[in-house]
C-alpha cells in the first residue's frame, strides 16, 4: 500500500508542478514581450510533456531505463489509441490537410526511429541493443527541426489563443510559481519512480510493465484533460494537434535527453511495444482516408479504445 500511496502523491506532485510551471513560464514570456501565440503553443506543449520529462530524467539518473523506454513508449501509445479515442467519441475529430500530410507521418517517423536506433543486435549485429547517447543526438536533431517547423505554424493556427494560459502575474509571483513548479516536479518524479520500482518488485512483475501502464497513463493525463476538453469544446484541431505534438516531443526530446544521461537498454520484448506504437501511429494516419475524410470518427474512436484495452490485457498477460 505504502508503494501506491508514493505513486499517487508522486503524481499529484508532478501534475500540480506542471500547471505552475506552464502558469509561470507563460507570465514570464508576457514580461518578456514574447509573441502570446508563438509562446503560448511552446508553453502547452512543454507543459503537458513536463510529467513525462521529469519522470524520464530521473529514471535516467537512477539507471531504470525500463522505466525510462516505458513510461514514452506507453505515454505515446495511450496518447493515440487511448486519449484521441475518447476525444473522438466526445467529437469526431477534423483536422487539417497539413496535419495529414506533415504532423501525423512526423509522429510515425518518431517512432520508427525508435525501433531503428534502438535495434543495433538485428540491424548491425551487436552483442547488445539499446538507445545510445549517439542515438539520443539523432533523435535531438530532429527536435531542433521540428521547434523550428512549429515556430513556423504557430501563427497559422486559429482559435489556440483562447486554450492558452492567461495569467498575468508580478516578478515575485513568476519566480515562486517556477521555483514551485520544478521543486515538486523533481519530488514528485522521484516518487513516482521509487514507487514503480517497488511496486513491480512487489507485485512480482517487470518495471516495463508497470511504466507502459500505470506511468504512462499517469503522466498522460495533462494530454488527456487538454484533448477532452478541446473535443468537448468542438475544437479538432486542437484536441489531435496536442496529442500528435506531444508525441513527437516524447521522442525527439524527451527519450533524447534520457538517452543522452544514461544509454537505454532495449529488450526483446520493447521491440513489440515499440511495433505497437508504430501501428498505431500508422492506424492515425490511414483514419484519415477512411470514412469522412480527414476526420477521425466516433467508431474509429471506438475501435481505437477497444485496442488500447485489448494491449492493455496483453500486457498484463505478459507479466
Amino acid at each position: 500500500m505504502t508503494h501506491i500511496l508514493l505513486l499517487v502523491i508522486g503524481f499529484a506532485l508532478v501534475l500540480a508542478g506542471a500547471d505552475s510551471l506552464v502558469k509561470g513560464a507563460s507570465s514570464l514570456a508576457k514580461k518578456l514581450r514574447v509573441s502570446d501565440l508563438v509562446v503560448g503553443l511552446t508553453v502547452v506543449a512543454f507543459g503537458t510533456s513536463m510529467p513525462e520529462l521529469s519522470v524520464n530524467i530521473i529514471a535516467s539518473i537512477k539507471g531504470s531505463g525500463a522505466i525510462a523506454l516505458g513510461n514514452i513508449v506507453g505515454s505515446n501509445i495511450s496518447n493515440i489509441l487511448l486519449i484521441l479515442g475518447v476525444s473522438a467519441i466526445i467529437f469526431p475529430l477534423a483536422v487539417t490537410k497539413g496535419t495529414v500530410w506533415r504532423e501525423v507521418p512526423l509522429s510515425l517517423l518518431a517512432a520508427i526511429l525508435v525501433g531503428i536506433l534502438g535495434n543495433d543486435r538485428l540491424i548491425d549485429k551487436a552483442c547488445s541493443s539499446a538507445l545510445s547517447r549517439v542515438d539520443g543526438l539523432v533523435l535531438l536533431c530532429f527536435f531542433v527541426i521540428f521547434g523550428y517547423y512549429s515556430i513556423g505554424i504557430a501563427r497559422r493556427i486559429e482559435g489556440i489563443d483562447k486554450h492558452m494560459p492567461k495569467a498575468k502575474h508580478g516578478p515575485a509571483r513568476i519566480i515562486i510559481l517556477l521555483a514551485v513548479g520544478l521543486l515538486a516536479l523533481t519530488l514528485g518524479s522521484r516518487w513516482v519512480v521509487t514507487g514503480a520500482v517497488h511496486l513491480a518488485g512487489w507485485l512480482g512483475v517487470s518495471h516495463s510493465l508497470i511504466a507502459l501502464t500505470v506511468v504512462a497513463m499517469g503522466t498522460s493525463l495533462p494530454e488527456l484533460a487538454t484533448s477532452a476538453v478541446a473535443a468537448y469544446r468542438r475544437n479538432a484541431e486542437i484536441a489531435i494537434g496536442n496529442i500528435v505534438g506531444s508525441n513527437i516531443f516524447n521522442i525527439f526530446f524527451i527519450l533524447a535527453v534520457s538517452s543522452i544521461i544514461r544509454p537505454i537498454p532495449l529488450q526483446a520484448d520493447a521491440n513489440i511495444d515499440v511495433a505497437v506504437l508504430i501501428g498505431a501511429s500508422l492506424a492515425l494516419f490511414l483514419c484519415m482516408f477512411t470514412g469522412k475524410r480527414r476526420t477521425l470518427d466516433r467508431w474509429e474512436g471506438c475501435l481505437f479504445v477497444a485496442a488500447y484495452l485489448s494491449y492493455i490485457a496483453f500486457l498484463v498477460k505478459r507479466g
